[in-house]
């Protein structure tokens, strides 16, 4: 199944992949959640990676598409960042607050998108 997604979600996967984040993935949540197209959910091994990586994607969706997030919230303690772009949030956890909260548990029906320019071309 091929979801389309706004062309930001795959840059902010794309930034945070950039900058080391753990595990990224795309879900396509419109069919379960109806306010968002998608989540992008990234993780980091500390809050100064976390930190790093909300930078790296703010910069990146702007720079590309000139948006920023309509709101950004947990910054102060940097376990679970939240940038809400209005059509899609990227989450940007701490790893051992990811694996607290699984997200990706919690939306296990929403489809798993392919963003990885690279991999999506592979044999």
């Amino acid at each position: 199944m091929h979801v389309q997604l706004p062309p930001a979600v795959t840059t902010a996967a794309e930034s945070a992949d950039a900058k080391l984040g753990l595990d990224t993935v795309v879900l396509a949540m419109e069919e379960l959640f109806g306010i968002v197209d998608a989540f992008v959910i990234t993780s980091a091994s500390n809050t100064r990676h976390v930190r790093t990586l909300v930078e790296e994607i703010e910069k990146g969706v702007k720079e590309a598409h000139g948006v920023a997030p309509l709101r950004t919230e947990g910054l102060a303690d940097a376990t679970w960042v939240l940038m809400d772009y209005g059509d899609f949030i990227a989450h940007v956890f701490l790893q051992e607050t990811r694996e607290y909260y699984d997200l990706e548990h919690l939306w296990s029906g929403a489809p798993r998108v392919a963003w990885r320019r690279d991999v999506e071309h592979a044999g």
